[in-house]
């Protein structure tokens, strides 16, 4: 069935000036700031083109542009010791995970794990016995910029165990009120 679309409106007059890229919206009342909060500042996200300067764009507007350089530590540079290793990782005789293949097998059966179980139950078996926090998991398996909470985790390890089986789920231990642990001699 096809329904005949509205006459069009006449779009109201906007006048642009062709010069003006950027308008910079200031002068507005001071925010009393939350506690902890630095100020009544917002911040906004702006795309530019590659070969723009930002801070020379801003200054071409009258704004005084702040630079904060990152303190130290502030960026977590990953740790090539507790990285899982590239080939096979035997932790015990019953997973055995192929990183290279992105292979893991169960008392000799393949799983059919998604890209973030993979990753998820690779990193457990290469780290047997560590306490891993949501956090930490969430940082290092989903990456630096994802936006969730611990029960991102909490769903996929439920999903991990539940492939694993009634024999073998027992290996992902919860510790409570702060995340999992991998236990490759559970019985």
């Amino acid at each position: 069935m096809t329904t005949a679309l509205p006459a069009a409106f006449p779009a109201p007059a906007i006048r642009r000036s062709p010069a003006l890229r950027l308008q910079l919206v200031g002068d507005h009342p001071a925010v009393v700031p939350a506690p902890g909060a630095h100020g009544g500042r917002v911040g906004y996200l702006v795309f530019l083109p590659a070969d723009v300067d930002p801070v020379a764009l801003m200054k071409s507007h009258g704004v005084r542009p702040e630079v904060h350089p990152l303190e130290p530590g502030t960026l977590r540079v990953p740790d090539p010791e507790r990285a899982p290793r590239p080939g096979p990782v035997h932790c015990d005789e019953v997973i055995k995970v192929d990183r290279d293949r992105r292979l893991v097998e169960v008392d000799g059966r393949e799983l059919e794990l998604t890209y973030l179980e993979f990753d998820l139950l690779s990193h457990f078996v290469a780290h047997p016995y560590t306490v891993h926090a949501r956090e930490s998991l969430i940082s290092e398996i989903w990456g630096y910029g994802h936006i969730g909470d611990g029960r991102t985790v909490d769903v996929h390890v439920a999903r991990l165990r539940r492939k694993l089986g009634p024999a073998h789920r027992g290996r992902i231990s919860t510790v409570r009120r702060v995340g999992y642990k991998y236990l490759p001699d559970h019985a």
